[in-house]
């Protein structure tokens, strides 16, 4: 390089690329992956494949020691890449899901609208699927809150443009309530594959105002591993988890009932109608139910306040539109409580106990609520969606 007296200094483009701006050894890049590295299932301790890049803290190996701390040893995982493993990028692409949601709330209805899927992952010899998407409200019993699309036959891009309707959801559901959306191959000789799934926060979606989803179907989320865990821990964990369980299977959902109340000025009582129900939990072994529903206006000492609907059979979603009216003053009205339970009818032995809710002064959230506009709105016939549970304070649970 030549610089003359009285001129600018110039570099060309050659004397440029010959300037040493890294010195030392080059270097592989790694990929991304390897700085995530995974436990290997079938060696223990392995060397890494190259020293410890820049910028990266180096971690000992146990028992290294000093000599360790010289080498600048990695912790004893593998950071190989498999390009045929379940991990590889390849392999993860499931597809992608699209789909409308929709909550109406004079209706407490919640509109899933599924559109379509495209590339999905193949699942069958002939690298096709069988799909099909199934919905899922969580928490919740699982039968009960399931829904189910057609299936379509011999496709990655299939087109559904169905729509599945949640029926009683309430505006406290759409705050903690989560939907599942997952999409299922079908296997006729065997059992179904799952391929993809999605969750979506209901407390997103603005009331009466449709949203649109385009998403990438993930898998489904870990469950904690306790080989991690010491024996005692172990052991701890699995009778803390059973003793959760036990508490949600007391207190689950088993479904949602359509009641209106309304206390009538002439014939001086109260008219009670059971106009329908929504995701009962299934209690016959086909999946189903065979539902009916009883009403009682306690304390009832001659056990004359017994009402009984019309048996609806092989159902979770049941129609009744049937009216009780039961004669009392209004006075004493503040005293009672309405007393509404669900049962699966089953011939030849006792019937089933599916849920039930209390109205009245001692109730508390939308039950109370219910009774006190009854009261406050005489004349005037009030609805109102009412979660059903297997505890009821007070019952005994006798058909």
């Amino acid at each position: 390089m030549t610089v003359r007296k009285g001129k600018k200094l110039t570099i060309s483009i050659q004397e440029h690329m010959a300037i040493d701006v890294c010195p030392g050894p080059i270097r592989p890049i790694r990929q991304i992956s390897a700085y995530f590295p995974r436990l290997s299932p079938t060696s223990s301790i392995s060397e890494p494949l190259s020293p410890n890049p820049a910028g990266f803290p180096s971690v000992l190996s146990p028992g290294s020691g000093a000599s360790g701390a010289g080498t600048g040893g990695l912790l004893s995982m593998d950071t190989s890449i498999e390009i045929d493993s379940c991990d590889s990028d390849d392999s993860t692409s499931l597809g992608t899901l699209e789909f409308d949601l929709l909550y109406e709330r004079a209706t407490s209805s919640l509109r899933c609208t599924v559109l379509r899927a495209k590339g999905l992952k193949p699942m069958d010899f002939n690298g096709l699927a069988d799909p099909y998407v199934k919905l899922h409200l969580l928490p919740g019993a699982c039968k009960a809150n399931k829904l189910k699309t057609r299936t379509v036959r011999n496709t990655l891009n299939p087109v559904w443009n169905e729509t599945l309707t949640y029926c009683g959801i309430t505006e406290e559901d759409m705050y903690r309530k989560t939907l599942r959306v997952s999409v299922c191959d079908e296997d006729k000789l065997s059992h179904n594959e799952f391929i993809g799934e999605s969750r979506v926060a209901l407390r997103r979606l603005k009331p009466d105002q449709p949203k649109h989803y385009n998403i990438c179907l993930e898998h489904p989320p870990p469950l904690p591993s306790p080989s991690a865990m010491s024996v005692a821990l172990r052991g701890i964990s699995c009778y803390l988890r059973e003793w959760e369980n036990e508490q949600q299977r007391s207190l689950e959902e088993r479904g949602r009932i359509l009641l209106s109340l309304q206390f009538e000025k002439v014939r001086s009582g109260l008219c009670v109608g059971v106009r329908r129900c929504a995701h009962l939990a299934a209690m016959d072994v086909n999946g189903f139910s065979d539902p009916y529903v009883k009403t009682y206006l306690k304390p009832d000492l001659h056990k004359k306040s017994k009402h009984k609907t019309a048996v609806m059979k092989k159902t979770l979603n049941p129609e009744f539109n049937e009216e009780f009216f039961y004669e009392i003053s209004f006075s004493e009205l503040s005293t009672k409580t309405l007393e509404v339970t669900v049962w699966d009818y089953d011939l030849g032995k006792s019937n089933d106990f599916i849920g039930g809710v209390s109205l009245g002064c001692h109730s508390q959230g939308d039950a109370l609520r219910h009774w006190v506009d009854c009261l406050k709105n005489k004349g005037k016939k009030i609805e109102r969606w009412h979660t059903l549970t297997n505890d009821l304070p007070g019952s005994t649970y006798h058909d």
